[in-house]
This record gives structure tokens, sequence and C-alpha cells, in this order.
């Protein structure tokens, strides 16, 4: 039986064929969140590639709250390997993507293996993270949540390895960690609130053994201190930035303070990540939970269930304090909940709750993995085969990732206009007056279909290419179509067109 690094479960049936989902949702092209491409590859892309991209307001405002560290280390190696061998945005982004999912395994579910204190735990704790939709969708794309959930993972292995083994192995724990953390914080300042429970398991042993402890500091001292010379020469082309060193994680925390700043990104009440968030993404298992969270702190104060159970509830309350909340902040603690879960011991009542999480777990899958804005990329990709030079408008859609344009990004000009309630025929209008002009928006929006062929008001609509794999929930209107008749339209036209503008005189 194969063995990799002291454990055989790669050759288990039920582990490939999870793992064969998993790469499933890898590479298929759906998109999330824009912030998967424009806080990481989008800006790295415009470094090693060259080519034009955008830059958000975390890289131009005067205090950036995004470390280039990371990003160099997250994406640098790979693009500059795609870059040597000449390959198009296309192949670089399935490359992030194989990533990824290599990351994913070799690392997310060896955190695991560690983490869990029996083989018959390891077993269960592996199938319930691989066959949840976070690890096939959230953990395959590349959120810098993604990269947070692997260091939390680690983090929490090598503070059990500190704790449980002696000698020098245990020092050499000691200045990974310190890494590991300073990687944590510059990626995402909510990394604290992940790691400050189990690291009071450590404070006993530090005390004990300075020699660790020291380790641990210098560890976390010489990284953070690369990253904070890394991110000033980046951000301000000297190493000593005019005696002023930028500090990403600094600026994001005096960023995040302010709740004017987050009411740009959108105010949500205390209690979404409890009852909503939380729940949507570990369905069924809130179930499971819930009945065993009393018996839970009932267990050892040593017990990995104990420690995963407080890490969890720390978390979902520290980043309740901050009036934005999203669903992908909670990731990182999927995992440690999914290890806490027990079947129940009923025959009925067990296979009753397995079909919930398959069903579960196979319709956010799929929504989230495959159909969420899932004509976003490939449109994207299709683009410079098919647009030479003009404006291309996006309706109703997230915003595109400008790189996978390539060099043809020059030549097309992009605007991006999220309008829900406005009107699009105007500027379309306007520009094709001027200039070669298309438009991109979901087949859902009937408001469209008076320009098609015949067209209307001046203006008439062409096909050019058409996404079948995509669903808008922009375009949400209950009030004039009904419950029923917004399912309908939205699910029953379901589709992102590029369509080409036609002025007709």
């Amino acid at each position: 039986m194969l063995k990799l690094a002291g454990y055989s479960y790669l050759t288990e049936r039920w582990y490939l064929f999870l793992l064969m989902i998993r790469l499933y949702f890898a590479l298929s092209p759906s998109y999330i969140y824009p912030d998967e491409n424009s806080q990481g590859p989008e800006v790295i892309a415009g470094k090693v590639l060259g080519y034009d991209v955008n830059y958000t307001w975390e890289f131009t405002s005067q205090s950036p709250v995004r470390s280039w560290f990371i990003l160099w280390i997250s994406y640098g190696p790979t693009m500059s390997i795609m870059r040597f061998f000449a390959c198009t945005p296309k192949t670089t982004s399935y490359a992030l993507r194989a990533k990824m999912f290599l990351l994913s395994v070799c690392v997310g579910d060896r955190a695991i293996w560690e983490l869990s204190s029996s083989i018959k735990h390891r077993k269960s704790h592996l199938l319930m993270a691989g066959s949840s939709y976070v690890t096939w969708t959230y953990q395959m794309h590349t959120f810098s949540n993604s990269w947070e959930t692997l260091l939390v993972l680690w983090s929490m292995a090598l503070i059990r390895r500190i704790i449980q083994n002696k000698g020098q192995s245990r020092f050499r724990s000691c200045l990974v960690l310190g890494f590991i953390f300073s990687l944590g914080i510059f990626n995402r300042t909510t990394f604290p609130a992940f790691i400050f429970i189990p690291s009071l398991r450590l404070l006993p042993h530090f005390f004990q053994h300075s020699r660790s402890a020291v380790a641990f500091v210098f560890s976390f001292g010489i990284t953070s201190s690369i990253a904070i010379l890394v991110d000033t020469i980046c951000y301000t082309g000297s190493i000593w930035g005019n005696f002023n060193p930028i500090i990403t994680p600094l600026n994001n925390i005096l960023y995040n303070a302010n709740t004017a700043n987050l009411a740009q990104h959108g105010l949500h009440p205390w209690y979404l990540h409890s009852l909503v968030n939380f729940p949507q993404l570990i369905g069924p298992a809130i179930l499971l939970i819930l009945l065993q969270l009393p018996f839970s702190f009932r267990s050892p104060l040593s017990s990995e269930l104990w420690w995963n159970i407080i890490t969890a509830l720390f978390a979902i309350m520290s980043l309740s304090l901050f009036p934005h909340q999203e669903a992908r902040f909670l990731i990182p603690i999927v995992p440690l909940i999914l290890c806490c879960v027990r079947l129940p011991s009923g025959k009925k009542s067990r296979k009753m709750w397995l079909v919930m999480w398959m069903i579960f777990n196979g319709f956010m899958g799929m929504f989230m993995g495959v159909y969420h804005q899932g004509g976003v990329i490939p449109l994207q990709m299709r683009i410079p085969q098919m647009v030479e030079q003009g404006n291309v408008y996006w309706w109703k859609t997230y915003s595109p990732p400008v790189w996978l344009l390539g060099d043809k990004g020059r030549n097309t000009n992009l605007t991006t206009i999220r309008v829900f309630e406005g009107d699009i025929i105007d500027p379309i209008k306007l520009s094709a007056t001027t200039t070669t002009t298309y438009l991109v928006a979901p087949y859902s929006s009937t408001r469209l279909d008076r320009y098609v062929n015949m067209g209307d008001e001046g203006i008439r609509l062409e096909e050019m290419w058409w996404y079948d794999r995509h669903l808008n929930l922009d375009d949400l209107d209950f009030e004039v179509d009904g419950i029923w008749g917004t399912v309908e339209r939205v699910w029953g036209r379901r589709g992102l067109i590029l369509w080409k503008v036609h002025i007709v005189m």
C-alpha cells in the first residue's frame, strides 16, 4: 500500500473519490467573488507577466492594506514558471487552481491528519472535511481566506507537536511556527482571531522552555521584518520609504476599525456570522454541533475536541465585532468544526443525516463551484479571440479579471458597469456611435430582449458567444416577477452572453 509521510489514506477508495470531486471543482471556471483575483493573481500578473491590470484600493490608497510579500510567495513562483514557458492566461489560471488543489491535499489534509488523535478519528475527520463543499470550492480558489485556512491548520498542528514532542524537533517546530504566524498576520489580519485560543496552550511551555520562546520570537521577528521591507520597497520604491515603513497589517486594522470605511463595502448586523454565514458553510452539520455542544465542554481540557470548539466559538465572536461580514471570512474554522462532528448513533437517524449532508453539499458545490457567475471567466478568456479592439461593457455581473485578457488588455477597453436599478442602453449607445462596442449581460435580463435582432431605440444586439452554465443572482426581482416567476426566469434563462452592439439608422 502506498504510504506518504507516514500515512496511507491516499489509497482509500472513498478518499480517491473525494479527490476527484475536489479536482473537478478546482478546474471548473466558477467565480465566487472578485477578491479571489483582485487581491492576488491580478496584481502579480501585472508585475510578472507585464499585463495591463486593475489595482484595487487595497494597493492604491495612501495606507495600503495588502502585503506584496505574501502575494510574491503565493503566486510569484507559479506565474514565473508560466512566463518561462510562455503560457497563455488561460493555462496560468488553471495552473493556479491546480496549485490550490495540491496544497489542499498535501498541506491541508496532512494537517488534519496530524490534528487527529487516532486512526479511526483521522479517517472520519478527512471524510467530513473532504466531503464539504467549502473544501471543493472556496479552498480550490485563490482567496486569501483559502491560504489562511492552511496557515491556521498548520499552526494548530505545530502547536500540538511542540506540546507533545521533546528535543530538537520541538525547537525546529517553534522556528517554523514563528514563520507561519508572521505569514498569517501579513496575509489577513483576521488570523489572530483563529489562532489566539490555540496559542494559549503554548504559554506554559514557553515559560518552562525559554529557548523555544526565543526561537519563536526570532523567527516571527525576522519574517515580519522581511515582509515590511519588501512591502516598503514595492509601495515606495525605496528601502527606507522616506523613513515611513509600510506595515500593511497595521494599516488594515486601522482601516477596518473605522465603520465609515466598512460602510463602503456593506454593513451587516452583528449576528450575521452566527445565524447565517456559519450555518451556510456547514449546513446539516450545525444540527449535530448544537446537540453535541453541551457535551463538548465536558471533554478534558487537553482534548483536541475541546480546543477546536473553543477556537471556533472565539473566532466567530471576534469577527462578529466587525460590521462587515462575509461567509468566506469563516472558512478557516470549517475543517476544525467538521472534525468535531459525531454522527448519530441510530442507524436510521445516521442514514437520514448522511442523505441531508450529501444533498446539501452536492447542491452548494454545483452552485458555488460551477454555476455561480460561472460564465465570467470563460467569456473573459474568449474575448481576446473575438474582440480586436473596442469597448466591452459588463452589466449585472461580477467585475471580470482583467489579467485574463493577457496582452490583448492593452487594446480592449473594459468598462465594468454594475447597474442593478439603472439602464445600460444609453452608455452602450453613446459608445457604439464612436467605436466598436460589446455588451456582456446575463440572458435572464429580459430588458434586453427588445434589442435583439430586430433592434429598438436605434440599438440592435447581435449574439456573438453564449456560455450556459452561468447563474445571475444580481437580477432578482420578487416584487415584479413573484417568487416562482423569478426562479423560472433566473434558472430557465441561465447563461451569459456576449453581444455586439449595432447602431440602427
